[in-house]
C-alpha cells in the first residue's frame, strides 16, 4: 500500500510521543523546522499535525505552536 509522506511524518511523531520520546506538554518544532528535518514541503507537515490534531495527539494555540496533548487517548 502507498503511504504518502505527510503519513509517514505523522505516523513517526505519534510513534515518538506514544514512546515518551516526545513527553506530554512539550512542544514540538517549528513547521519550518520539521520540514527541514524530514526533507518535505511545509504543506506537508501542515497536514500531518492536523492528523494528529484530528487524533487528540497535540492541541495547536495560534501564534504559540503545537504543543503534545496532555492525555493522549489510550
Amino acid at each position: 500500500m502507498v503511504q504518502y509522506e505527510w503519513q509517514r511524518v505523522t505516523d513517526d511523531l505519534a510513534q515518538q510521543i506514544d514512546s515518551g520520546r516526545i513527553p506530554a506538554g512539550a512542544a514540538l518544532p517549528s513547521i519550518l523546522r520539521l520540514a527541514q528535518a524530514y526533507g518535505v514541503a511545509d504543506h506537508t507537515v501542515r497536514r500531518a499535525l492536523q492528523d494528529l490534531r484530528e487524533r487528540g495527539l497535540i492541541e495547536t494555540l495560534p501564534h504559540k505552536g503545537s504543543y503534545v496533548a496532555e492525555a493522549p487517548p489510550a
